[in-house]
């Protein structure tokens, strides 16, 4: 597939290149986090990396005074395999250099199909922060080499927590964690019972 710089104007309707923020402190504390060699992790609040200064100038800057989380999401990838959204932007900033494959909200049909046909890639270069609309289909980054990433993700707070009660129907049905939405791929190795929703190609970046 085409992979496009996140400097291109393809990004301009999934994103914004976050300017004038000094993130050297934060990115080596990233660094210092465990990337697994044959799968992926995510944590959703870290309190290394919240402890830090820059988790005060993007509550402020980027999410206007409202509270946030800082977590990462590391290891090796090559595939899509499930599309997720929140209410709220997520910023990434990768202590590597990393892919983005992105959708777009308003794409989904009525019966919560979605084509993967439709999704653009991006790279996205070690130490740029991205912030990713909130209409901006998203999964775990893409790696671009053989020695996998790290990057930042950064959400409003309670984000990706666990339910606390059923949902069901819909929209409500891809309910998977507190303001996660999910449509997975029926190739995307996800848990039994995952909703799913991707049609067309389980994508793959090499």
């Amino acid at each position: 597939m085409v992979i496009y710089e996140v400097t291109a104007p393809e990004f301009r309707e999934y994103g914004r290149i976050i300017e004038g923020i000094d993130f050297s402190e934060f990115l080596e504390a990233l660094d210092k986090t465990p990337c697994p060699e044959d799968s992926t992790i995510y944590v959703a609040g870290d309190p290394e990396l919240e402890k830090l200064p820059i988790y005060k100038v993007l509550e402020t800057v980027v999410y206007g005074e409202s509270p946030i989380q800082i977590g990462y999401c590391n290891g090796h990838n090559h595939k899509l395999n499930a599309l997720e959204y929140h209410t709220g932007c997520e910023v990434n900033i990768g202590s590597t250099d990393f892919y983005l494959i992105l959708g777009r909200q308003q794409d989904i049909t009525e019966d919560f199909t979605f084509d993967t046909s439709t999704c653009k890639a991006f790279h996205v270069p070690k130490g740029v922060a991205v912030r990713v609309f909130a209409t901006s289909l998203h999964y775990a980054p893409c790696n671009t080499g053989d020695n996998g990433f790290r990057v930042a993700v950064v959400l409003p707070k309670g984000t990706n927590l666990d339910l606390e009660c059923s949902h069901e129907g819909g929209e409500d049905g891809h309910l998977t964690a507190k303001n996660k939405w999910l449509l997975g791929h029926p190739e995307g190795g996800l848990p039994e019972g995952s909703p799913m929703g991707l049609i067309g190609e389980n994508l793959t970046i090499e």
